[in-house]
This record gives structure tokens, C-alpha cells and sequence, in this order.
């Protein structure tokens, strides 16, 4: 690993979401045993922490109909974190029995974007999280905040930093202290993100920050190196740069795990996974999901990965 760079974090805590948000968008159902096996791919790789499946209706979204199920393989493993997000009581319910570790309940900054993502109001987003709260305080489940569109809004253009803390603390009065900054659309810039973290952490200094980028105008990896810089040490990505939201225009995939592994590692940073076996998931991810992804370090290798002078022809003249 190379030297750390001034000023970040020693060790960085990468939550995968790929079985969730990476897979939610795939227009055919993926098996429940290749959901399985991709997670313990990833587990082998190192990863602890995982965004495992979303109970919710599986009218609304087939593809995690299968909830219950790849949770009972994992729930009895002591060391790894499970969390599962769910939009109301209901699938609390079903989360909380199927054993999660934490549920994510998630809203956007941006009104339009809420109408268009859950069919309602922010307003409504929160009152149906304060159900799911009262569920959780007899339960050893924890909860956890996503702010989605917290860089901008595909309907609104900008979102105002004002309106992403205001429903940080809305989300801190409901006992939530793990918070996530989404950026569904791809919006965020290393600007943004210094804005927005910078404004958190004066407003809510004892919540814990993530960051979830998108590579929609690729600059992800630069938002993730300017969340470094600023001592940021939570982030979620998705193997082989799986999904996007299926509600907003143009929209592409995550960050890719093994990308951003990549970045932290030639930064210094640790993050307690192996990048080899990481590419190796990434290419399990690719034959599961019958297409190539868009994960770059899957397709060019590490850096110092050598080839053969016999590999490559030589040029002419």
C-alpha cells in the first residue's frame, strides 16, 4: 500500500450496497443463489458491512421479493453488519424479524424528487418514519438516515445545503446518528461535498457522516478523494459500479467498490479488503447480470499489475 496522504484518514469503512441498490434496477429477476454467492464473494474479498436487500413490496420492486431469504443465510454471523432499507411499518416489521442489524430509511432533500421516488411529500417521508422509530425502540435494530439528492435534484437543478441539514436533524430528533449524504443523480462535485460536510458537522457534531457517490458525470472518485481530504471515513459503493436510480433521467451506475478500494489504497488509506479478490467479485457481478459493468479498475488491473513483452506487438517503423 503507498504511502497516506496528509491529512486522511488512516482506515476508511466501506459499506457494499451492490445486493440492494445494485441489483434493485436489473429488469430480470437475479436467482437467490447468485445474490448469495455474490455476497460471500464479497465477504471473502474482506467486506464486513453490506446494504443487503430492501423489504418492500414486491409489486413495487420483484427483484427483492427474495428479502427474507438471503438474509437467513447471513443473519447469524456475528462479524458482519446487515442493514436493509425499508419505505414503511410494514417492511419494518419484516426487516426487524427477519434480523437485520439496522434498517436505512431514506428520503430526499428535494421535494420533486421525493413525489417522483416514493409518491410522497418529505413531509409524509417523515411521519412514516416515525412509525418505523417507535417499532424499532422495543428491538435491538438500529436506524439509519440516507438523504437522497443531497447534491442536486434532476427536476430542480440545485439543492439548497439548508434543506439537506434540516432533514439531517430531523433525522438525528428520530434517534437516527449514521447518516448517509446520497448522490442519486450524480450531481456532486468536490465543492459540493465540502460544502455539505462541512455544514453537517457544524450543525450535527456527533453524527456519523457516509458518502455515497454515483459516477454519473464521472467525478465520483474525486468526490470520494475530497471526502478523504476532509477526514470523511464511511462510504458506500456497489461492485463493478452496479445500478443507478431508476428515477432520474440519464442516470448510471455507483461508484465501483473495487475502484474505490483502488483509490484509498494508493492513497494510504486502509480498508481491510483484498482488491484482487474484489476484481475477481466484480466479474461475478458481470456474469450474473449477463453485461459488462462499468468498473474500471476490473477491466485495466492494479497498478503495478505487469504483462509479458510478448503480449503486446511492437510497433513498426
Amino acid at each position: 500500500m503507498a504511502s497516506r496522504i496528509n491529512g486522511f484518514p488512516e482506515q476508511a469503512v466501506i459499506t457494499e450496497v451492490g445486493p440492494r441498490d445494485g441489483l434493485q434496477s436489473e429488469p430480470g429477476f437475479v436467482p437467490t443463489d447468485d445474490k448469495i454467492a455474490l455476497i460471500r464473494a464479497l465477504i471473502d474479498a474482506g467486506l464486513r458491512r453490506f446494504e443487503v436487500t430492501s423489504f418492500v413490496s414486491p409489486r413495487a420492486v420483484p427483484q427483492m421479493r427474495d428479502a427474507a431469504e438471503v438474509m437467513a443465510v447471513f443473519r447469524d454471523r456475528d462479524d458482519l453488519h446487515l442493514t436493509a432499507l425499508v419505505p414503511n411499518a410494514r417492511g419494518a416489521e419484516a426487516a426487524i424479524e427477519a434480523g437485520v442489524d439496522a434498517m436505512v430509511l431514506f428520503a430526499s432533500a428535494s421535494e420533486s424528487h421525493n413525489l417522483k421516488n416514493v409518491n410522497r411529500s418529505r413531509a409524509e417521508s417523515l411521519q412514516g418514519f416515525a412509525k418505523i422509530a417507535r417499532l424499532a425502540e422495543g428491538s435491538d435494530v438500529h436506524l439509519q438516515g440516507a438523504i437522497a439528492t443531497a447534491f442536486g435534484c434532476p427536476f430542480e437543478g440545485n439543492v439548497d445545503v439548508q434543506a439537506v441539514v434540516d432533514q439531517a436533524k430531523a433525522y438525528r430528533d428520530l434517534g437516527m446518528d449514521y447518516i448517509t449524504l446520497g448522490d442519486t443523480t450524480g450531481m456532486a462535485t468536490p465543492a459540493l461535498v465540502a460544502e455539505r460536510v462541512g455544514a453537517l458537522r457544524s450543525f450535527l457534531p456527533e453524527t456519523d457522516l457516509a458518502l455515497h457517490f454515483h459516477n454519473t458525470r464521472g467525478v465520483g472518485l474525486a468526490c470520494a478523494y475530497a471526502g478523504l481530504s476532509l477526514g470523511v471515513t464511511h462510504y458506500e459503493s456497489s461492485i463493478g459500479g452496479l445500478g443507478g436510480c431508476p428515477f432520474v433521467p440519464r442516470a448510471t451506475g455507483n461508484v465501483a467498490t473495487e475502484d474505490l478500494v483502488y483509490l484509498c489504497h494508493e492513497s494510504g488509506v486502509e480498508t481491510g479488503t483484498d482488491l484482487g479478490r474484489l476484481i475477481d467479485a466484480a466479474h461475478l457481478a458481470e456474469r450474473i447480470v449477463g453485461r459488462e459493468l462499468p468498473g474500471q479498475i476490473m477491466k485495466a488491473g492494479p497498478r503495478l499489475q505487469t504483462a509479458s513483452m510478448d503480449s503486446v506487438r511492437t510497433a513498426n517503423g
